[in-house]
């Protein structure tokens, strides 16, 4: 009998254990212990603000093995993993936090990350295969010595890419390793070590998103649209809250005017959701059931504006926003929506009139007459975006000349003035006003991409900058593009956007 109790006991106690091994926590499905380190290390998380608190000892996450905290998720190909890091205290300065990935649970195994060191210091650093010492590019870029740094680490293929920032600054690379020992599916996660192992260090990270990104030549069209997630976030500390996810499609984000509520595009309608969370509900939008991402709310709140393909193409509606049976403002195809005027009359939308293959931005008032046009583009020049400041002064859009970079741009109601305000390497679109008038948010794609284009499924940023002039600085950064941030999401207090961002399933 005796034998039985304490084999029956050995077993509780190996349960918890295992339990005590997988732990889910947050976004990580493990939450665990690497190396044996001599003090245990542990996490929790903090669900209103979607915050860890990480804390971890071990003598060293460097030679030719590891002991330090993890959390972690088993991830199976290509991935993008990007978080804000923060130690608490100045204690030992080579003290590790950052992303990591591995083999295995061994402590020699297979790795590669980037991380913050505790003298601020950021770096990639490796073992490229089992049992061998760390190296780290000393021929490479280090980032600059910060106690307060976002870090991504990407994987495509066998090669991985660690990249770094200040806060408000555009990610920077700072190594690329091809590790060939790397399984296909590894271990991928946060990591944090003390390099005392008779001291436990503490850390926050906050906005930890590990995306799956599509190959280059996906086609959403014939191979189905990836997931998404809705976020809030405050545009002044930076921190970003899920409060919806989904594995298709959805897009563009409006805040409702009372504030408590999103409104949002998915399969051809329009819904709306609780700003904390919680289950959609259907907006009436009568007849029009093949609406895009492009519906804007009046400057009163009693209006909403939407495009949608009536059967000859997009055209322009509007209807009253607690639903309702839509109202035409456009009979001619293509028209997309963008804005409302102060006067709660007057739309800008974009539009290809007498089968020339130009977009231009037009006006026009809801109660009927001539639509006018406000720009006279070229073949080498587009124009996206166009929405008004809150005092009528200007209307705001992105536009191209000469087949160069989208740039963000302003110019008077009546389509005189018009002044370029953004002048960097990036593809700046869709300018949204805070009701305020005093910031503008919008999202920069690389260089890289198609010219006078806005994919999907891109590593993208939302950066945000004074109406009254200054540089621009980063807000978030984040997988997406198309569907992010097309529509104007500011909160009615001029302190958060909404905007959504996208991941496949991991496998």
């Amino acid at each position: 009998m005796e034998k039985n109790k304490i084999f029956a006991l050995c077993c509780i106690l190996l349960m918890q254990l295992s339990f005590a091994q997988s732990n889910p926590i947050g976004i990580f499905e493990n939450n665990v212990d690497i190396g044996n380190p001599k003090l245990a290390g542990s996490a929790t998380y903090d669900e209103n603000s979607q915050t860890y608190t990480i804390k971890g000892a071990g003598y060293n996450i460097w030679g030719q093995r590891d002991e330090h905290h993890y959390l972690y998720n088993m991830i199976k190909g290509d991935f993008i993993a990007t978080a804000n890091f923060k130690f608490e205290g100045h204690n030992e300065v080579h003290r590790k936090i950052g992303w990591m990935a591995r083999s295995s649970k061994e402590d020699n195994s297979v790795m590669v990350g980037g991380f913050l060191h505790g003298d601020g210091l950021t770096a990639g650093q490796w073992r490229e295969r089992k049992g061998v010492a760390m190296e780290n590019p000393y021929d490479d870029v280090w980032a600059p010595k910060r106690y307060y740094e976002i870090i991504q680490l990407e994987r495509k293929g066998n090669t991985f890419i660690v990249r770094a920032a200040h806060p408000g600054e555009p990610l920077q690379v700072i190594s690329t390793k091809t590790i060939d020992f790397m399984p296909e599916e590894a271990l991928v996660g946060i990591v944090i070590g003390s390099h005392d192992e008779d001291v436990v260090e503490t850390a926050q990270v906050w906005n930890a998103r590990i995306d799956q990104p599509v190959q280059e030549d996906y086609n959403p069209n014939s191979e189905g649209w990836i997931g998404c997630r809705l976020e809030t976030m405050n545009v002044f500390d930076g921190k970003r809250k899920v409060i919806y996810d989904k594995e298709s499609r959805f897009e563009a984000p409006n805040w409702m005017p009372k504030g408590d509520e999103l409104l949002f595009n998915m399969d051809g309608s329009l819904y709306t959701i609780p700003v904390e969370g919680g289950n959609p509900n259907k907006l009436n939008t009568g007849s029009a059931d093949q609406l895009n991402n492009d519906h804007c709310i009046s400057f009163n709140g009693k209006l909403l504006g939407i495009s949608h393909n009536d059967g000859n193409g997009s055209n322009v509606f509007y209807l009253p926003l607690e639903g309702g049976e839509p109202k035409a403002v456009t009979t001619t195809s293509p028209s997309y929506l963008h804005g409302w005027a102060p006067n709660n009359r007057d739309v800008v939308y974009v539009a290809q009139r007498n089968g020339v293959n130009i977009y231009d931005i037009y006006k026009k008032s809801i109660r009927g007459g001539k639509e006018i046009k406000l720009t006279n583009n070229g073949k080498l020049e587009h124009v996206d975006g166009c929405e008004y400041s809150p005092d009528g002064k200007y209307i705001y859009y992105n536009g191209s000349t000469n087949g160069g970079t989208m740039q963000l741009w302003r110019m008077k109601p009546d389509g005189s003035n018009k002044e370029q305000l953004t002048f960097d390497q990036y593809n700046n679109w869709f300018p949204h006003i805070s009701p305020d008038g005093k910031w503008i948010a919008f999202i920069s794609f690389e260089p890289t991409i198609e010219l006078n284009s806005h994919p999907s499924y891109k590593r993208v940023m939302l950066r945000l900058m004074p109406t009254s002039g200054g540089a621009p600085k980063v807000i978030a950064y984040l997988y997406g593009g198309q569907g992010t941030l097309n529509v104007n999401s500011w909160s009615p207090d001029s302190k958060h956007i909404s905007f959504v961002s996208n991941s496949k399933k991991f496998e």
